[in-house]
């Protein structure tokens, strides 16, 4: 993986920060595998720098010895973090998975707040914290409540890259191949980078591969962040099976009397799962649903976690997936086709530049993505469908739409139908009766449009 992908924007504002004149504190956080490492290396490549990446223990030792290998005028430094930190003053200081050193000494915070309170804050000094334990970083650094609050001057929440990057690491692969990979992946860096098209053969191989990262890859996720993984894990099987409200996980999990909600409340400040409500309602409507922040997640949990065992005996068919592999790409899809209408939405090729997007839901009643414009009073309705759709399949889904969007309280607004699909035949003579239509066709012409304005073309 000598290339990096898509990350120009943040690229730029991080080495902007690290030419600045002056002194620079940098907190960079987001889950584990986003590439948060990554990008910072490629930041800070050409200018002399400390990188240390924190361990569970005995950390100011091994930071001093690689401060050392760099700058050698830190073997004179007094022994402490502050003693160590006033001799890098003016420096470069990359300290990755920052939460060991808290675990280790809670103390830190304020150490570190006194040394760049007494001695960083009038230098030229560089020191860029990383860490992926969400909580943490924004409990112990980010927080009001912390040591270091103020004394900030940028932080950055990475996120996955988005479903129309994954063709710059496949630039051969076509479309339906590209969904399939997103659904294991996500836009998370690591995963992307381990697999190998074609997608199913390399698949197979892969769960028959006794070190395979796939076997203990949640339990390190989870355990990096909570002590007690069990209900945690069973909250998280709970929604990749559709238990998307409090109550039906609370009944999948039998946990009748005690309350979900705080080990959800957990879930979502560790960037595992997200709460959504219905897009027109505000964030804290009764409606809330609860799905699995990434497609690995969901991934995992309804394909590796069941089959643990037969993987590990090397007996698992990678066929069990297969089948019931387009199923799940519904709703992998429906994120992928949210990404391309934001896109389009970006490039102004929609009949009205919308300003939230999401899904809707009332009762039994779906929309799967409603782009709104409050101020000018304007709506777009889409169906997002992970099938080949005849012209006739097509018109009947339309005027379903039409029929449902009669549902959502937008009386005097002005109403947008689209659909997105695999596949869709006849798209000229819907788009004629004034109905919006994509497909896989048009995530390609879309890339394609881009990349040229990109090269200026």
């Amino acid at each position: 993986m000598g290339h990096f992908v898509d990350r120009i924007e943040e690229l730029k504002a991080l080495r902007e920060r690290i030419s600045s004149d002056n002194f620079e504190l940098i907190v960079i956080y987001g889950r584990r595998r986003v590439g948060k490492t990554r990008l910072v290396l490629e930041a800070v490549k050409d200018v002399p720098h400390v990188y240390y990446l924190a361990v569970e223990g005995d950390n100011l030792r091994h930071f001093r010895e690689t401060a050392e290998r760099v700058f050698q005028e830190v073997r004179y430094a007094r022994g402490d973090w502050e003693g160590l930190l006033h001799a890098l003053r003016g420096k470069v200081i990359v300290i990755d998975e920052f939460p060991n050193l808290i675990k280790e000494d809670p103390t830190v915070l304020s150490v570190f707040q006194r040394a760049i309170d007494t001695d960083l804050s009038d230098s030229k000094a560089k020191l860029i914290l990383l860490g992926s334990s969400v909580s943490i970083m924004t409990e112990k650094v980010l927080s009001y409540k912390s040591p270091l609050y103020g004394r900030r001057t940028g932080s950055m929440k990475l996120k996955p890259l988005k479903f129309l990057h994954l063709r710059e690491f496949f630039p051969n692969a076509d479309w339906k191949e590209l969904v399939e990979v997103y659904g294991m992946t996500d836009g998370i860096p690591f995963y992307i980078t381990q697999v190998k098209l074609p997608f199913w053969e390399w698949l197979d191989r892969e769960l028959k591969n006794p070190v395979s990262f796939f076997r203990d890859e949640v339990d390190f996720l989870l355990r990096y962040e909570f002590t007690e993984t069990r209900t945690y894990r069973r909250i998280l099987e709970a929604i990749s099976l559709g238990k998307t409200t409090p109550k039906e996980i609370r009944d999948f999990i039998g946990m009748r009397h005690s309350d979900v909600t705080p080990y959800l409340r957990n879930l979502i400040e560790t960037g595992l799962l997200v709460r959504e409500v219905p897009i027109t309602e505000k964030s804290n409507s009764k409606r809330g649903r609860y799905y699995l922040a990434d497609n690995f997640l969901a991934f995992w949990f309804r394909f590796i976690y069941p089959n643990l065992s037969a993987i590990e005996e090397g007996i698992f068919d990678v066929e069990e997936i297969k089948r019931d592999y387009s199923h799940y790409l519904g709703q992998v899809f429906e994120k992928a086709a949210k990404q391309f209408l934001i896109e389009l939405n970006r490039v102004q090729k929609l009949p009205f530049r919308f300003t939230k997007i999401g899904r809707w839901w009332r009762k039994g009643e779906e929309i799967d993505l409603l782009a709104l414009n409050e101020r000018e009073k304007k709506a777009l309705f889409v169906e997002v469908k992970w099938k080949e759709l005849s012209e006739k399949d097509a018109r009947g889904v339309l005027r379903d739409l039409e029929r449902k969007s009669e549902l959502v309280e937008l009386e005097s607004w002005e109403k947008s139908y689209g659909i997105v699909a695999k596949v869709v035949e006849g798209k000229e003579g819907l788009r004629e009766k004034g109905w919006l239509v994509w497909d896989l066709e048009n995530f390609e012409r879309l890339i394609t449009s881009e990349t040229q304005i990109q090269r200026g073309a």
